[in-house]
């Protein structure tokens, strides 16, 4: 497979990371060519940290390992929708998903 189309804006891209059993988005990570080669050739995830500038492998510390059952890139190849079957939290916080703090919303009635 050609990785190389999705990285022809920039050498990082977003990867969305989605429960399969659940539909749950678990948390969002960047990948290089070489974390999507390294998440496609082990099927676990990896990532590139931006913090620390370095690949890291979801779980290898924690346990909390993501599975991946698939990778869908999507229509301007430049994000990645990986599926995954998670292993305890995905949250350095202990939460489920990193998604769990809401924003409140201005209501906008019956029209919006």
């Amino acid at each position: 497979m050609e990785l190389d189309r999705f990285f022809q804006k920039d050498r990082l891209i977003p990867a969305v990371i989605q429960e399969h059993s659940t539909g749950e988005v678990l948390m969002l990570a960047y990948m290089d060519q070489e974390a999507l080669r390294r998440t496609l050739e082990t099927g676990t995830t990896w990532f590139w940290s931006r913090s620390r500038g370095e690949y890291w492998n979801k779980g290898a510390t924690s346990g909390h390992v993501q599975r991946v059952l698939s990778v869908t890139g999507d229509c301007d190849d430049d994000t990645l929708l990986v599926k995954v079957e998670q292993t305890g939290p995905a949250c350095h916080t202990g939460a489920h998903s990193c998604f769990f703090q809401p924003l409140p919303l201005k209501d906008h009635g019956p029209d919006v």
